[in-house]
């Protein structure tokens, strides 16, 4: 059974909290919840945007989810 949207968004929040690397493509949330459609957990990373908890990182070619400050914070290493 499929997490509900607010479940949802706190795994996804978790895993960008605590994965190895600073930034995650959205393919890689889609373990949070396999039960989930590939749209319901892009549509819930872009809530977490919305919301300010995540942000958007570019690498020119490629857009990547990062939770906020965490990206910034790697680039300044």
């Amino acid at each position: 059974m499929a997490l509900s949207k607010e479940e949802l968004k706190a795994a996804i929040l978790d895993k960008a909290i605590n994965a190895p690397k600073p930034q995650l493509y959205v393919k890689d949330f889609y373990a949070c919840d396999p039960d989930s459609k590939p749209r319901a957990v892009k549509n819930a990373a872009n809530e977490l945007v919305k919301e300010g908890k995540m942000s958007f990182w570019s690498s020119g070619s490629t857009t990547m989810y990062a939770a906020k400050g965490r990206a910034k914070d790697e680039e300044n290493r």
